[in-house]
């Protein structure tokens, strides 16, 4: 995936200062191209960092909330669903930004402002009122908000950008070696970022120097975007259809919006206590951050391990059944975060191994089936409803769910059985929802070739669910020779 976050919104056409390709002599194009690939590559390889740390749920986030201020739960619920109300308010400006100015200009310069914001979290995590949590949960949302929704058109444009003057006959080759190189690096940070965390006891001074560490990296990682001699290799714009013939498309398209629906299921149950998992384990379980680095990098193991398997399962059998069965076979070892204690918390390291290689089918499925769901003549409004219906119920979640397990916590004694009772919702309402995926009736092929922002919103879920290697995929769909 991108050092940006990509989205769903449609590649621009070329701005008037962009230079096209066909301008270019060839030994011009292949010098630049190879220049330009060379630099993407190192740029998202340190990139990285700041990337997985705008996960609404990581090592790093969760370890401040529940470690170094305690904010309450009702306000880490709200503070959760900040990326994913940067993914539903990007809509409404996003695009208009990238008709004004080149798709490399915005995104650089929302790269810049967000890694500003993170260099602001600096001075603000020691002017925080310490002996106020609450007031100190509602200074950490406000920030989130802005780093997050700068990040979302960040990935917006920089999705775009990369359509304009990455040739089609070799994404697949060329981001397959770089989803391997950076999800290598996202390993190294979680494992580091978790070692210095526990080995300082979670003091402020280890979180103001992590943020400062990520923020030095950001800047070369700007430094080499702004010199990536890209030009644009779009082809002429096709005729779009009119708002009122792409709304009537898709109320024709009766599977793409039952997969909306289940999608929106799936996020709510995904983050409803989704967040909180990390929490239990910091606060009942006594697990370090380090330890907490170490199960993402078991997920991210099992998920390398499965994925080419699953990917051949679902080019043989389809996507909607290949889904299910993974979704079931990763849900149901889920049930087993209601009976764990300290006693037994050694069943961790086997349960994130196993959720790796069972949910790889699933996220890599639900890519591919957006591609052939998606009516190609409206996918511009497609794509932009799938995320905006998603992204508020992702956002709503986490508020509902952290009042949810705020208020029991304050009547029951047992944090345990409160803990044990919530995660059962996640589970059982996924399965359910199930039922609506396998009421989706799922073509042969699809009209274009890749819609890298359909899989906005499960980059962003990865943290939730532990998978925060995916952050850094660049899902792509192969040419046929």
């Amino acid at each position: 995936m991108p050092a940006h976050d990509s989205s769903s919104l449609p590649s621009p056409a070329p701005a008037p200062d962009t230079i096209p390709a066909s301008a270019l002599t060839p030994a011009q194009r292949k010098r630049d191209l190879q220049l330009s690939l060379r630099l993407c590559t190192a740029e998202g390889f340190i990139a990285n960092p700041i990337v997985t740390m705008a996960l609404p749920v990581n090592v790093f986030i969760t370890a401040l909330v529940a470690k170094a201020f305690v904010i309450p739960m009702p306000l880490i619920g709200l503070m959760s669903a900040m990326p994913f109300v940067g993914n539903f308010l990007q809509l409404f400006f996003a695009s208009a930004l990238m008709r004004w100015r080149p798709a490399k200009t915005i995104s650089i310069t929302f790269a810049a402002l967000h890694m500003v914001s993170w260099a602001a979290l600096v001075p603000l995590l020691s002017l925080l009122p310490h002996d106020k949590p609450e007031a100190c949960g509602w200074w950490l949302i406000a920030w989130f908000f802005v780093s997050s929704l700068l990040i979302a058109v960040a990935g917006v444009s920089w999705n775009s950008w990369v359509q304009e003057w990455v040739p089609a006959r070799i994404r697949g080759k060329y981001f397959g070696r770089r989803n391997r190189l950076i999800q290598v690096a996202t390993l190294a940070f979680l494992l580091a970022a978790g070692w210095v965390l526990a080995e300082w006891n979670y003091a402020l001074p280890a979180f103001q120097a992590i943020v400062a560490g990520v923020c030095i990296l950001r800047c070369f990682s700007l430094r080499w975007s702004v010199r990536m001699p890209t030009h644009s290799r779009l082809p002429p714009a096709a005729r779009v259809l009119s708002l009122r013939e792409q709304i009537a498309v898709l109320r024709r398209s009766s599977s793409f919006l039952l997969f909306i629906a289940f999608g929106t299921v799936w996020s709510f149950a995904a983050n409803c206590f989704g967040p909180f998992y990390h929490v239990f384990m910091f606060e009942q379980l006594d697990f370090s951050a380090f330890d907490v680095g170490l199960f993402a990098t078991l997920s991210a193991f099992g998920g390398a391990l499965s994925m080419p398997a699953w990917g051949s399962l679902l080019d043989r059998f389809g996507n909607k059944s290949v889904m299910t069965f993974s979704l079931i076979l990763w849900q149901v070892q889920n049930f087993l975060w209601c009976f764990l204690t300290p006693e037994n918390r050694w069943l961790l390291y086997g349960m994130w191994l196993w959720g790796g290689v069972t949910s790889a089918g699933f996220v890599l499925g639900q890519f591919t089936i957006v591609l052939k769901l998606i009516p190609p003549e409206a996918k511009n409004l497609a794509l932009a409803l799938n995320l905006a219906v998603t992204s508020l119920g992702a956002a709503i979640a986490p508020i509902l769910g952290g009042a949810v397990l705020q208020w029991a916590l304050a009547h029951w004694s047992d944090a345990f059985a409160v803990y044990h009772v919530c995660f059962l919702v996640q589970p059982v309402i996924a399965l359910s929802g199930a039922l609506l995926l396998l009421r989706v009736r799922e073509s042969y092929a699809s009209d274009f070739n890749s819609v890298v922002g359909a899989m906005r919103n499960i980059r962003t879920l990865s943290g939730v669910l532990g998978l925060d290697f995916l952050v850094n995929y660049v899902f792509y769909r192969p040419r046929k020779r």
